[in-house]
């Protein structure tokens, strides 16, 4: 027979607090509050917290403080991933976030539901819907991305979005329900590839500069 803990991975109704499941979110909640009580200087300690929490964390990740994790345990990270400050992952089901991978702040990812019927949702039944993140997004301030939602890779997702439905490779969304603004382009490419080579020109002016100021 299936564990309750396995019902709740499983997308089935659970209940919260089954001792399996108690612990895990205990547990969760300790390393969380570690994280987000250890000094700004304490890079290698946040980052050593970071690893023991979650599933998987990849190289080169960075969370600004204060954030918050259901489990921790349920959630796994790529590499080059950032996160600003007050993000909130709901992990009851999996999170799975790939690489490269950058939260403005506030971004909450929400993958707790409660049933409609208000009479079994007041047995405390509730339920986890899984959510997946591609490579390459930018998700803005103050996003939420509800349960069950799937993103794809390359996709900008606009300040203040609702994400309720699977967003596809290679866009840009935005709004609440949030929806599909236009397709990211060759000539977006092409326009801040010209921005790109601006910035290492002048970035190669201002080394040249101070090398012959230290000459």
């Amino acid at each position: 027979m299936e564990s309750m803990k396995q019902r709740m991975l499983g997308g089935k109704l659970y209940k919260a607090n089954d001792l399996e499941i108690s612990v895990e979110s205990q547990r969760g909640s300790d390393l969380v509050w570690q994280f987000n009580h250890l000094a700004p200087d304490k890079k290698a300690e946040r980052a050593a917290v970071l690893k023991q929490l979650f599933h998987a964390f990849g190289d080169n990740n960075y969370i600004e403080p204060p954030f918050y994790v259901d489990y921790g345990a349920h959630t796994s990270i790529g590499d080059h991933f950032y996160a600003n400050t007050d993000c909130v992952f709901l992990d009851t089901a999996p999170i799975t976030i790939g690489n490269r991978v950058y939260l403005a702040p506030k971004v909450s990812l929400f993958t707790a539901g409660h049933p409609i019927d208000a009479a079994i949702r007041g047995e405390d039944l509730e339920y986890g819907k899984p959510i997946k993140i591609g490579d390459d997004v930018w998700i803005g301030g103050g996003v939420i991305i509800n349960p069950g939602v799937t993103i794809g890779s390359d996709v900008v997702i606009g300040s203040g979005s609702v994400v309720t439905k699977d967003v596809p490779d290679h866009v840009i969304v935005a709004g609440n329900p949030a929806r599909m603004i236009r397709r990211i382009t060759d000539k977006d490419h092409a326009q801040w590839q010209q921005q790109k080579d601006e910035f290492l020109t002048w970035q190669q002016q201002a080394d040249e500069s101070q090398q012959s100021k230290q000459s």
